[in-house]
């Protein structure tokens, strides 16, 4: 049986359709499935506690020996409204920034921007996803996932106690702007040791891509939509816009494009010491 390691955030309940939403019985005997968030799936990789991840795409260039999975990608190819920056300074100004401890892939793609565009190195400082104490520690802050989604559908929090005027940027849209390529933020990679004890005549690629395809048809949208509206007290038809227009789920040639740019800027920048080549199982 193979061990995945799923992340428990909004963008990802597409991708999780024929194990969860309407599960497949052949699938309960083939996968065990833990839900986390993205870092800890990577760290579960890299320790063999999974065999497959949904990885922020950061730490494909950190952990050797993993197979892309499929054409499956959390990516964005505009706005994408839960990778978000709020800043109480100006860009070019920010000296340290409280980064949300969930994500890795987001970390770097800050250090990426801010540096080669903005000429800012700042030092990046873990803390838990809570924007008042964030911004009361540092010049800005870094919210990913759900929470930052709540923030672009509701405004800043008012329960964040801000004292000053904040700029809040949309990361992807900020990329985009800045090279014209989608940003891929996670994908479905797989530990090549774990080949061998996948079921002979079981196509794992398949099996996700397929999750995927009927996760997104739309009717299967509007059902995500309606289950998980009242977990982030955002409307239903907020959540599927998220959804069908914010998150885009191939990783078609520009995504791929994207990618490997943001790995050689993560290198020049210093957040990954390996630029690595994509290497794929279909």
């Amino acid at each position: 049986m193979l061990r995945i390691s799923a992340i428990s955030f909004l963008n990802t309940a597409p991708l999780m359709w024929s194990f969860e939403y309407e599960p497949r019985p052949e699938l309960a005997s083939d996968f065990e499935i833990a839900y986390t968030v993205p870092s800890a799936c990577a760290r579960a990789l890299r320790e063999g506690v999974a065999d497959i991840g949904i990885i922020p795409a950061i730490t494909y260039a950190r952990i050797p020996d993993l197979v892309v999975l499929g054409d499956v990608a959390i990516a964005a190819r505009g706005p994408v409204r839960s990778i978000l920056l709020i800043s109480k300074v100006p860009l070019q100004k920010i000296r340290t920034v409280a980064a949300d401890t969930s994500s890795r892939t987001s970390v770097a793609l800050t250090q990426v921007l801010l540096e080669k565009w903005f000429g800012s190195r700042p030092e990046m400082i873990p803390m838990a996803p809570d924007l008042g104490p964030m911004l009361a520690s540092c010049d800005a802050a870094l919210i990913i996932g759900d929470p930052a989604l709540q923030i672009t559908v509701h405004g800043v929090p008012t329960t964040a106690n801000l004292e000053q005027q904040v700029d809040v940027y949309d990361l992807a849209q900020l990329w985009r702007e800045k090279t014209g390529k989608p940003f891929v933020f996670a994908f479905w990679a797989m530990r090549k040791a774990a080949l061998k004890q996948a079921r002979h005549g079981l196509n794992v690629a398949q099996v996700f891509n397929r999750s995927r395809d009927e996760g997104i048809r739309p009717k299967n949208v509007e059902t995500i939509a309606e289950l998980w509206s009242p977990r982030l007290g955002i409307s239903q038809a907020d959540v599927s816009r998220y959804l069908n227009q914010d998150i885009f789920y191939f990783l078609d040639r520009d995504c791929r494009d994207g990618l490997e740019l943001f790995y050689n800027y993560a290198a020049e920048v210093g957040a990954t010491s390996n630029v690595p080549s994509l290497e794929f199982l279909r």
